[in-house]
């Protein structure tokens, strides 16, 4: 705004243009991945001293128990001994068998996590190796032979990392992608079942958190990782950790519309209303569950919605 020399007036002077939004200078998603990065706080180096001595010691303590109660059976019966030391043996062995089989689950959620964090590169030859790995780790999946072969025929003519990288996101993580939502919709389902028709105290707490370890161990299988117990727990520690760390967006841009479905349905049947809100709690951890097992960020295709996954949800409770 001037000044008009001849009137001694203001000048406007108006601009044909679209009004701006402030809402639009926020990026969610990149404010979301932000608050996760900053919801991992490095490991503490005397912690993980401090986890080692403990678990050592209790080995070593354990150790000896078995040793001594072996030895003392041995000298008041062979026979019994014997049996004690092959019990032990097998144990050893079991014990082994499961430490491999954790070891082999972290490995594989690793190798994810790599996947995911090579995948945000603009270098056609980095997008190529990618996929490449992608598609050796869904190698012998005949649920996407289709998409594998698609992919093959395509790849060959795209000469963009970005379009390379989304290609084999819809190819192969498309059909991956409605399974696991299919999983969180059940899980979801259970617990605002569990919720509005049992009235015993602590049974809706006990069912979501049953509900949500299972549902992560199972997303972790649709996407590959096929994660033990430990890996589990690995995986559900840094899902909470993510959902802390981005809770006031996640929670404002998905759950308004459950929470306010849940007070409509509350002012009907309370139980009814906490059903809901409890459902949507488990459907968000689905979600960012899926997030963190997928190789390959949501670029091409759509994250899901936490409200649109509940109603669907519940509309499976009458067949809709």
């Amino acid at each position: 705004m001037s000044e008009d020399p001849q009137n001694h007036g203001p000048l406007i002077v108006e601009i044909d243009a679209p009004e701006a939004d402030p809402s639009s200078a926020f990026d969610t998603e990149r404010a979301l991945q932000t608050a996760i990065v900053l919801s991992r706080k490095p490991r503490n180096p005397f912690g993980r001293f401090a986890f080692w001595v403990f678990t050592s010691l209790f080995t070593l303590i354990l150790s000896a128990a078995a040793w001594d109660f072996v030895i003392g059976l041995f000298a008041a019966n062979t026979a019994l001994g014997w049996v004690a030391f092959g019990l032990v043996i097998l144990a050893l062995g079991i014990v082994v068998i499961l430490a491999l089989r954790e070891a082999g689950a972290f490995l594989r959620m690793a190798r994810l996590d790599a996947l995911r964090a090579r995948a945000v590169t603009d270098d056609l030859p980095s997008a190529r190796a990618v996929v490449a790995d992608i598609q050796r780790l869904y190698a012998g999946r005949a649920d996407l032979g289709w998409g594998m072969a698609r992919l093959r025929d395509a790849e060959r003519d795209v000469f963009d990392a970005d379009a390379l990288l989304a290609l084999a996101e819809v190819e192969l993580l498309g059909p991956l992608d409605r399974a696991a939502l299919a999983e969180v919709e059940s899980a979801s389902r259970q617990v605002a079942l569990v919720t509005a028709f049992v009235p015993m105290a602590l049974a809706d707490v006990a069912t979501a958190l049953f509900a949500n370890i299972r549902l992560i161990r199972r997303l972790s299988e649709i996407y590959g990782g096929r994660s033990g117990t430990m890996g589990s727990l690995r995986l559900m520690r840094h899902v909470f950790a993510s959902l802390l760390g981005a809770g006031a967006i996640a929670l404002a841009d998905d759950l308004v519309g459950s929470v306010a479905g849940g007070g409509v349905i509350a002012k009907i049947s309370r139980r009814f209303g906490e059903g809901v809100v409890n459902g949507a709690l488990t459907a968000r951890v689905g979600i960012v569950a899926m997030e963190l097992c997928r190789p390959l960020p949501f670029v091409a295709l759509s994250r899901p919605n936490t409200g649109a996954t509940v109603s669907r949800a519940l509309a499976g409770l009458f067949g809709g």
